[in-house]
């Protein structure tokens, strides 16, 4: 089977790395598997303490496998597992650290959000791209929306602007940006190594409280909608819009 998820520990510290650059680090359902079961061993491994979340290729992750997902005749399982994957991030007993170095995009919005801390190199990107598409960032709207302010919020889920990650941080999305990213995850990594296992345990529950809450209270009710859009004509157009580089129908250019 092909590896798209690796997975190694060292000094107390989980490194999961999303591997599949050739499509940008998609949310295939292979990669979400192997993701989900990283999750699950990180969390099940007494030794470690922390987990770094990261990736290959100059993409974090750009959502959804569209290409997949067009050819299943759209994503209602995917939408499960996508959920599935925040939550194991939000419920992980252990504090889930992200490092990105490139862009990020859609269903990767979600991934970002639910990480406990963040740090991307200030030459990243981030875009909340499903609008474009005829779709809605509504699984991920429950670990996004309660990291950004309203405003920003507003702002981006409604034009699918792409936006700096010095705004990300600005808007609360990620923890920092950074220009020496290598430099800034040994410096997190060294300050999470000198906490008490037991105290990491015991204060990510305090931090994770409002996602949790926001998760438990709609994530059917998202899970829901996110499989409604993609069944809908609309997005049909708009996936198969992004696959063949073209604008959409409706698109004003």
């Amino acid at each position: 089977m092909t590896t798209l998820v690796k997975y190694a520990v060292e000094r107390g510290i989980a490194r999961i790395t999303l591997d599949s650059p050739h499509n940008r680090n998609a949310l295939s359902s292979l990669l979400v598997q192997q993701l989900i079961d990283s999750l699950a061993a990180a969390a099940a491994e007494d030794g470690v303490r922390a987990v770094v979340l990261t990736h290959t290729g100059t993409t974090f992750c750009a959502g959804a496998d569209l290409g997949e997902a067009a050819a299943a005749g759209g994503l209602k399982r995917g939408t499960a597992e996508l959920l599935a994957i925040l939550n194991g991030i939000v419920e992980m007993p252990k504090p889930v650290v992200g490092v990105i170095d490139g862009n990020v995009r859609a269903g990767g919005m979600g991934l970002v959000g639910a990480c406990d801390i963040v740090v991307a190199s200030s030459t990243s990107s981030f875009g909340f791209t499903e609008v474009r598409l005829g779709l809605a960032p509504a699984i991920i709207s429950l670990t996004t929306l309660g990291r950004m302010t309203e405003r920003s919020a507003s702002r981006y889920y409604l034009t699918g602007e792409t936006f700096s990650a010095a705004t990300a941080e600005r808007n609360g999305l990620i923890s920092e940006a950074v220009p020496d990213i290598a430099a800034a995850e040994d410096a997190l990594l060294a300050a999470l190594r000198l906490c008490s296992p037991q105290g990491l345990a015991e204060s990510k529950p305090i931090v994770t409280r409002d996602t949790r809450a926001a998760i438990a209270a709609y994530g059917d009710e998202v899970m829901a909608m996110s499989a409604r859009l993609f069944g809908s004509d609309e997005v049909k157009e708009g996936m198969a819009s992004f696959l063949e580089k073209r604008p959409p129908r409706w698109a004003e250019v």
